[in-house]
Parts: C-alpha cells; structure tokens; sequence
C-alpha cells in the first residue's frame, strides 16, 4: 500500500443535508417560511409595516442559516458569541512550564 492515504478536505461537508445545512436548520428555515406564508394568508396588506412585519419570519430564519466560511452559519456564530460573553472569562495558565516558574501572587 506504500502508505498512501486519501483524506477529503471538508469531511464534515459530507454529514449536512446538501452539504450545507443541519437537520436543525432546515427545521428552524421551514418553520419561518411556513409561518410567513400562512401570515401571508391570512392578514391584509395595506401599508409597507404590515408587509415587513409578515416577510419578518421568513427573512428572519434565511438570515440565521446563510452558510458562511470559517464558521457554519450565522446562527453558529451568535451561540458562539454569547457562550463567550457569558461564560468564565479569567483563564488559568497550566501550561508545560507551570513547574519551571516560581508562584505569582495575584495583584487583586
């Protein structure tokens, strides 16, 4: 086998629905569209609010999974924003040379 081995460059791309999107997403986008169509029916439209508030849900969850580099989509980002925001942020260095350094006394 001369030790060759073939490794795909997005492996996770393969485990999405048409590779770009989580069961979740579809659930949270078909939930928006579903609502903003049946709005839609069931509502006059005589001012521009009114549209906007009807069109509200459906642009709403698009917005949420548009897929984006670096990250999966806009919704992953903003649960990643708020766990940093709202977890520990005071980190405790236990590196490799925590041994090599005597101990520091915090200046609180």
């Amino acid at each position: 086998m001369r030790n060759t081995y073939l490794i795909p460059a997005n492996t996770k791309k393969g485990t999405l629905i048409l590779g770009i999107f989580k069961p979740f997403d579809l659930i949270l986008l078909g939930t928006g569209v579903l609502l903003t169509i049946i709005l839609l029916l069931t509502l006059t439209m005589n001012y521009t609010w009114q549209v906007a508030i009807v069109v509200a849900p459906g642009l709403l969850s698009a917005f949420l999974v548009i897929p984006i580099p670096n990250y999966h989509n806009i919704l992953t980002i903003i649960i990643e924003c708020y766990t940093f925001y709202t977890s520990r942020q005071r980190y405790i260095w236990k590196g490799w040379c925590v041994k090599d350094v005597e101990d520091v006394k915090s200046t609180k």
